[in-house]
Parts: structure tokens; C-alpha cells; sequence
């Protein structure tokens, strides 16, 4: 009765059910609700904000409004002719999916990777192909791993930046490396801003056409005021930008109060970017001197983004690792396999979690594999 887009009835995962089941209260490493991990959010001064947006007048424009498209590319120092507003970074993927592939196309990307590419690229039809990231100092992209991944089908690449889970960016030499390809791509920096170091700069090229992701979700803390952007850059870009245009027009799915709000939500998303830094922050150097004290597990290197990856050592696959801590000692992490890690041994936390839940957690974690 349904397409095959999808698996409508797959079977819900032994994690899901181990949680349902718990009785009793949990700790959660997993949030990455900034909303719900216990920020003090500016709630009057937004709703305020919202409060005078929501009297403008119904205003369909396929981009985004004038407004709104200049409020961007303020922030990203760019011609507001470059920008699209979408109601969402998934938006955004499944609109770059449609311009650039048709069914059976390829996009190639970077593993570990989020699961949600995966879902997204296969209600779309195409495929995903990956190459590994290789862990040396630091989580690198390596061109002749990308250049064996490649196939005739491959329309265009994409890249978090940094990645998630891995918290590496693409540096500009990568950056240079991937751009050499001469195909399309889509980087997604919606965790560009929260860096623990220096970042790498955000991919933008004026050799090769390229898409740069980001949105209020992760720049300004709020998920759910449903707004994201595209910011297009090289050669073909004014092509790319009439037939997103187009492919927009069909949906127009960004609501007009959130655009008309926008320029002030720019204006106060730096408060509460820095109190998400701050958690992270402060959260990943509890991590890091808890676990310098237990040499069999190594919290692996993280240059930006929310998540951080532990090593642990390959006692048992990190599923049944993952059920135990979360049946026998109530705490709830991610096991490597949910980000494609190609073996055993990884588990990922979010370092979003409120941080006397998040200690907590670690010392059940290490009491665990003691």
C-alpha cells in the first residue's frame, strides 16, 4: 500500500524498548534539546520579539523575505541575493537533494555520520555513499579514501562541518582537497559556531558550487522556531538560486512571523550561544580530567559541536554495552553504531546535558567497567 521510500514498520530498536521499560528515573547523556537541558533562556525578551512579528501580514516570498535574507547574510558577511530561508536544515537537504539528484543518484558523505542523512536522502530516492574518516591526531578527510568512493552516479558531496559526531572540521586544505573534485557540495554548519579551539573556516568557494547550511536550531538555541538558511556560493549559483526558487515556491513553508522576527533573534542568539558554550565547554573538561584517570578508555579528540566520543575498550559490542549501563545502572548513551562507526568500542554523550546529571552519569559509566 506504501512506497518504498521508507520502512514504514521497522522494528523498534532494543535501546527504545530497554528505556520504555525502566522504572525508575534515568540519566540521560543523549539530550541534545537545548531547550530542555536546563538554560536560562531570555523567554519575555523572545516572546516579545514574536509577540510584534506575529501582527505582519502573510508574505510569500519563495526565498525568504527581503528582511530576513538580509538579517542572514549580515551574519554571514555575504549579498542577501546569495541566501535561502528554509524552515529547517532537514528542509534544506531534502530541497539540495531534489535540485541536484535524481532517483538512484548518489550524494557521498563523511563517516561517522548523523542517521537522519540516511532517512532523508532515502525519502528522496537517492543513495548515500560514504568514506571513512581517518583518526590520527585529529579526525581527517583523506582524498584518495573519498576518490574510491566515488561513482558515475555521485551528484554531489557533503560534509558537517564540524562533524556529528566527531566535533572535526573540514580545514581549508580539505576543504581545497574536496573542492578539487569539481562536483557539488553541501556543507552543513549548523555547529559551526561552537568551536573549542580555533575553528576552520566555513566552506564557501568560489571555485565549486557549494551550499553552506545553518539555522536558529543550533545558532541561536531554538529548534523550534523552525528556521534555517542556504547560503550559495560559485560557479552556477545564480542557476542554483532560480531553481531553488522554484522547487521553494511549491512548499513555502517558512512562516512569515519567524522571518519577520529574524533580524532580532540574530540580535540575541550570541547570549544564549554563549551559555551553550559554556555547558559544553565546562561538561567536555569534567569529561576529559574524570576520564584521564581510567587509561583503558580515551575521550577522543573534539574540535567543536555538542557530542563528544569515548573509546572504551571492546570487552562487548557497544549495544549490549549500551543496555547495560542503561538497565543495570540507568544511564542512557549513544553506542558507536548509531553514527556508522565501523567497529566496536565507541560510545557518544551529549555534552548539552545538565551537568550534575551529566557527572553523575560518567561515574556510573566508570563504575560500570570497573
Amino acid at each position: 500500500m506504501f512506497s518504498n521510500r521508507a520502512q514504514w514498520n521497522a522494528a523498534v530498536n532494543r535501546l527504545t524498548l530497554a528505556r520504555i521499560a525502566y522504572r525508575g528515573t534515568l540519566l540521560d547523556l543523549t539530550n541534545s534539546n537545548p531547550t530542555k537541558a536546563g538554560l536560562q533562556y531570555p523567554l519575555d525578551e523572545l516572546a516579545e520579539v514574536m509577540s510584534r512579528a506575529a501582527r505582519a501580514p502573510y508574505d510569500p516570498q519563495p526565498l525568504g523575505i527581503a528582511s530576513a535574507r538580509e538579517a542572514v547574510a549580515r551574519e554571514l558577511t555575504c549579498d542577501a541575493s546569495d541566501v535561502v530561508i528554509t524552515a529547517s536544515t532537514s528542509e534544506a537537504y531534502s530541497f539540495l537533494f531534489k535540485l541536484l539528484c535524481d532517483p538512484g543518484d548518489a550524494v557521498l558523505a563523511a563517516k561517522p555520520s548523523y542517521p537522519l542523512l540516511e532517512h532523508l536522502a532515502a525519502l528522496e530516492l537517492i543513495d548515500l555513499h560514504y568514506f571513512p574518516l581517518e583518526l590520527h591526531k585529529r579526525w581527517e578527510v583523506v582524498d584518495a579514501r573519498m576518490r574510491d568512493a566515488l561513482t558515475d552516479r555521485t551528484r554531489a558531496i557533503l560534509v558537517v562541518n564540524p562533524n556529528n559526531p566527531t566535533g572535526s572540521y573540514i580545514t581549508a586544505a580539505e576543504q581545497d582537497a574536496i573542492a578539487s573534485f569539481g562536483i557539488p557540495v553541501i556543507s552543513d554548519e549548523v555547529f559551526h559556531p561552537f568551536a573549542f579551539g580555533n575553528a576552520s573556516p566555513s566552506f564557501v568557494r568560489d571555485d565549486v558550487l557549494t551550499f553552506a547550511l545553518g539555522g536558529l536550531s543550533k545558532s541561536a538555541g531554538l529548534p523550534h522556531y523552525k528556521l534555517g538558511w542556504i547560503r550559495v556560493s560559485g560557479p552556477g549559483k545564480a542557476e542554483a538560486i532560480e531553481a531553488l526558487e522554484l522547487i521553494a515556491d511549491n512548499f513555502l513553508s517558512v512562516a512569515t512571523p519567524v522571518q519577520v522576527a529574524l533580524p532580532e533573534l540574530l540580535a540575541i542568539a550570541p547570549r544564549i550561544r554563549v551559555a551553550i558554550q559554556k555547558r559544553t565547554s565546562a561538561n567536555l573538561s569534567v569529561l576529559q580530567t574524570t576520564i584521564a584517570n581510567y587509561p583503558a578508555a580515551t575521550v577522543l579528540p573534539v574540535e567543536g559541536g555538542w557530542s563528544a566520543v569515548i573509546r572504551v575498550p571492546r570487552i562487548e559490542s557497544d549495544e549490549a554495552l549500551a543496555l547495560r549501563l542503561l538497565e543495570e545502572h540507568g544511564v542512557v548513551i549513544h553506542p558507536g553504531y548509531f553514527f556508522d562507526f565501523d567497529a566496536d568500542g565507541y560510545i557518544v554523550m551529549s555534552l548539552l546535558t545538565e551537568p550534575d546529571i551529566f557527572s553523575e552519569g560518567i561515574a556510573r559509566i566508570i563504575a560500570a567497567r570497573s
